[in-house]
C-alpha cells in the first residue's frame, strides 16, 4: 500500500546520562533489564564503568551491557562502540568465573577496535598537553575514534579472520609507529608481537561477531522489549558537551539509533539518569562544584571514585541548568534520580536554578566554554533531612524534606521523575506510580 507506513509500535527505552556521567546508569539499566528481552549499548568503550550491586555481589562492567546479569537477556555491543579486545576478554572471563552466563553477548561486525597503539597515543598526547590536558582515562578511546573517522581503523569483523586482521595491521602499523616515534618520542610496536598478543582474543571473540543490526531489527519484529544503554553523560557529548573536555562519541539519545543500526522511529521513551547532586571527572568547568566541606562529604558518602580509573570525582550540588539542557538535547520523557540517600544528614541541600555569568543571570546553558568558566551558580536552598531513607520503597516512605527536593528537581527540569534510587542495591529503588517506567515494566 502506498504511503501507509504509520507509527512503529515498539516497546523500547533509551537510558542516557543527564550530567557528566557516573550518574548510576548501570544500576538503572540492571533494574529495568530484568524486564527486557534485549539490551544494546550504542557508544563509548571501556572508559565507561557501570557498577551494579545486589546483595553481597558487586559487578564492575566496562564494555558489557548491564543486562548481562539477567539470564536470557540478549546483550549487544553496537556499531557505535569502540572495543578493546584484550579488555573484553578479561571482562568476560571475570564474569564467567563468578557464575555469570555470557553466552548471550554479541558484537557488531561494524564496531571499531581499540589497539595497543591507541592507548599509547592517548597517554602520550595527554602528557604532551601538560596542564592543558583533557583528563582522559588513557584507554585509547579518542585515538580509536579518530582512526575510525580517518578511515584507517580496524573493525570487529576482522576478529573473525586472522589473516585479514594481519593484513590490515601490517598496512596500518607503520604509520602508527611513525607517529609514536616522531611526534611523541615513544616506543614503536613490532608486528609479530601484536599478532601474538591479539591471537587469543580473535579466537575467543570472533564467534561472537555478527550483524547486530539485524538481530536488533528482529527483536522489534517479534515485539520484544528493548533497552538502549548509553555510557558517559550528555555534558560529555562530542558535539553538545563541554568541548573540548568531552568524550569522543555522541552520548545523547539520538546516538542510540546511529550507534545500533535502527531508525529513530523504533525509540519511544528516553529516560535521563542524574544524581541528586552533581559530579564530574577530568578537567573542565563545573559551576556547581563545591570545593569545601560539602563537596568532601558528598564524595565520601557517595563513594565518588571512578569505576574504571579509581579517580576521585569532583562533587557539587544539583545543577538544574545542565539538567534542563540535557533534557532538551535528549528529548527526555522521564528522569531517574539516583543517590538521594547520600544527601541524608545534610543540614541544607542546594539546587542551582540559574547561573550568574559576566554580570547577567541566565538559566540557559552557555555554549562557550569560556563563558561557562565564568559562571557562578544561583542556588535555591532546601531544608535537609536526617532520616536514613535506604529502606524507603515508595515516595510516601520518604521524609517530607526529601520529597520536596525531588519535587523541586521535577519542577525546575520540567520532566517527571519516574524512578528514585535510595541505595546501590537493586532493591533500593522506588518506581513512581503512573510513570513511563511503571508502564514499561507492566507492559
Amino acid at each position: 500500500m502506498i504511503g501507509g507506513a504509520g507509527v512503529l509500535n515498539t516497546n523500547s527505552m533509551v537510558i542516557v546520562g543527564a550530567q557528566w556521567g557516573d550518574e548510576g546508569k548501570g544500576k538503572v539499566i540492571d533494574y529495568l533489564s530484568s524486564e527486557a528481552d534485549c539490551v544494546s549499548r550504542f557508544q563509548g568503550g571501556d572508559n565507561a564503568g557501570h557498577t551494579v550491586v545486589y546483595g553481597a555481589n558487586v559487578f564492575k562492567l566496562h564494555h558489557v551491557p548491564s543486562g548481562i546479569l539477567n539470564p536470557g537477556t540478549l546483550c549487544l555491543l553496537g556499531n557505535g562502540m569502540v572495543i578493546n579486545p584484550l579488555v573484553l576478554v578479561r571482562e568476560l572471563d571475570d564474569l564467567e568465573k563468578r557464575g555469570i552466563d555470557t553466552s548471550s553477548l554479541r558484537i557488531s561486525n561494524k564496531a571499531h577496535l581499540i589497539m595497543a597503539y591507541h592507548q599509547a597515543l592517548d597517554e602520550a598526547g595527554e602528557k604532551m598537553l601538560g596542564e592543558n590536558k583533557i583528563g582522559t582515562t588513557g584507554r585509547g578511546i579518542g585515538p580509536a575514534y579518530a582512526d575510525k573517522v580517518l578511515r584507517r581503523g580496524i573493525r570487529a569483523v576482522e576478529l573473525t579472520d586472522f589473516n585479514r586482521f594481519k593484513d590490515h595491521l601490517t598496512d596500518i602499523l607503520p604509520l602508527q609507529n611513525r607517529i609514536l616515534k616522531e611526534v611523541y618520542s615513544s616506543d614503536a610496536y613490532r608486528l609479530e608481537e601484536l599478532l601474538e598478543l591479539y591471537r587469543p582474543a580473535l579466537e575467543r571473540l570472533g564467534p561472537l561477531v555478527t550483524d547486530t543490526d539485524l538481530l536488533l531489527y528482529n527483536q522489534f519484529a517479534e515485539g520484544k522489549k528493548v533497552l538502549f544503554e548509553g555510557a558517559q553523560g550528555a555534558l560529555l557529548d562530542i558535539d553538545h558537551g563541554t568541548y573540548p573536555f568531552v568524550t569522543s562519541s555522541s552520548t545523547v539519545s539520538a546516538a542510540a539509533s546511529s550507534g545500533t543500526g535502527i531508525g529513530p522511529g523504533y525509540v519511544n521513551r528516553v529516560l535521563g539518569v542524574l544524581k541528586a547532586y552533581t559530579t564530574r571527572v577530568g578537567s573542565g568547568p563545573f559551576p556547581s562544584e563545591d570545593k569545601e566541606e560539602a563537596g568532601d562529604q558528598l564524595r565520601q558518602r557517595g563513594n565518588e571514585f571512578g569505576t574504571t580509573t579509581g579517580r576521585p570525582r569532583r562533587c557539587g550540588w544539583f545543577d538544574a541548568v545542565i539538567a534542563k539542557y540535557a533534557s532538551r538535547i535528549n528529548g527526555l520523557t522521564g528522569l531517574a534520580v539516583t543517590k538521594l540517600d547520600v544527601l541524608s544528614g545534610m543540614e541544607i541541600v542546594n539546587l542551582a536554578v540559574a547561573y550568574r555569568c559576566r554580570g547577567e543571570v541566565t538559566d540557559n546553558f552557555p555554549v562557550s566554554i569560556d563563558d561557562l568558566d565564568h559562571c557562578e551558580p544561583v542556588y535555591e536552598s532546601f531544608p535537609g533531612w536526617d532520616e536514613d531513607i535506604s529502606m524507603a520503597r515508595s515516595l510516601e516512605d520518604l521524609p517530607e524534606a526529601a520529597r520536596n527536593f525531588v519535587n523541586a528537581i521535577e519542577d525546575t527540569v520540567g520532566v517527571g521523575v519516574d524512578l528514585v534510587s535510595v541505595g546501590p542495591d537493586r532493591s533500593q529503588t522506588i518506581i513512581c506510580p503512573d510513570s513511563q517506567v511503571s508502564a514499561w515494566i507492566k507492559d
